[in-house]
């Protein structure tokens, strides 16, 4: 008896993207980490490159970011998508963008980002502020700070 097939890398990205729906207007909790969960945005100049990248209309498109927090080796993004605009395309212009920057930046080439990416629609106002909560308050539940204020990687539109 033959054991099935592994899917292959590309495989595997087909199979996540499958019911994946781009509605405008729509909100989405994204999640991507870093390549290899490397840890590089615990360096401070590190992370600050990445941040300033996030709010420009270059990396946004038509879009809206709502929230997002950047750790060590992941960020999640709160992203409202624009008329026209794509999910895929949206993480991977906000990706591309910041990799981009830093590369420059920092003297480097090559993938900041893992390929993949998470994504989860939100349905109605109170999971937006719950999520835009939760996103924010990434830094307290690992332990790095005891108020939102105090880490530098964040930023919301509540703010």
């Amino acid at each position: 008896m033959s054991r099935p097939r592994e899917p292959s890398w590309h495989e595997g990205h087909q199979a996540l993207r499958k019911g994946r729906a781009s509605i405008p207007g729509g909100i989405y909790l994204l999640t991507t980490t870093t390549l290899q969960r490397k840890p590089l945005f615990s360096d401070f100049p590190m992370g600050c490159t990445v941040a300033r990248c996030f709010d420009t209309r270059l990396a946004l498109g038509e879009n809206q970011l709502l929230a997002w927090v950047l750790m060590s080796d992941h960020v999640h993004w709160l992203l409202q998508l624009g008329v026209g605009e794509s999910l895929h395309i949206s993480v991977g212009r906000l990706k591309a963008v910041s990799a981009r920057h830093f590369n420059e930046v920092h003297g480097r080439r090559g993938a900041l980002w893992a390929a993949g990416y998470h994504d989860h629609a939100l349905r109605n106002e109170a999971e937006v502020l719950s999520t835009a909560r939760y996103i924010v308050a990434n830094p307290i539940r690992a332990g790095l700070v005891r108020r939102v204020g105090d880490y530098p990687f964040w930023n919301a539109k509540w703010r």
